[in-house]
């Protein structure tokens, strides 16, 4: 499995774009649950074209151990409060995080941008080549 690590995820970048780093603690005795349900053939489809529907770009999700890692792409002129906003309105979208919460060390009934704890950036190979 570690060799499969080394070998990266493929991107396709869009263009300019905007990304967003968030972290949360999950449930160690779930953790295999948490990556079933997030596995594309287990997620309910629903939730992934409203996060699309929503401004996000792509979003990626990493777990080591009991956290989980997320990734968010946006366009430039992605408004947070306004998106997640959208978002929590959507076909499923609540009835998901009640659902995923259970996963999650985090409060019952919170919309997915109250959950994770966004994480400073602190270095960028780019822009430290400038």
């Amino acid at each position: 499995m570690a060799e499969d690590l080394k070998k990266g995820y493929p991107r396709n970048p869009a263009g300019a774009m905007k990304r967003f780093c968030q972290f949360l603690k999950l449930n160690q005795e779930t953790v295999d649950q948490y990556k079933y349900w997030h596995d594309r053939r287990n997620i309910w489809q629903e939730i992934p074209e409203g996060i699309r529907r929503a401004g996000i770009i792509d979003m990626e999700i990493y777990v080591i151990n009991d956290t989980a890692f997320m990734i968010l792409e946006t366009p430039v002129d992605f408004n947070w409060d306004e998106s997640f906003g959208k978002l929590a309105g959507y076909e499923r979208q609540s009835e998901w995080e009640d659902f995923v919460s259970q996963f999650q060390i985090t409060a019952d009934g919170r919309r997915s941008d109250e959950k994770w704890e966004l994480v400073e950036r602190i270095f960028s190979l780019d822009e430290s080549l400038k």
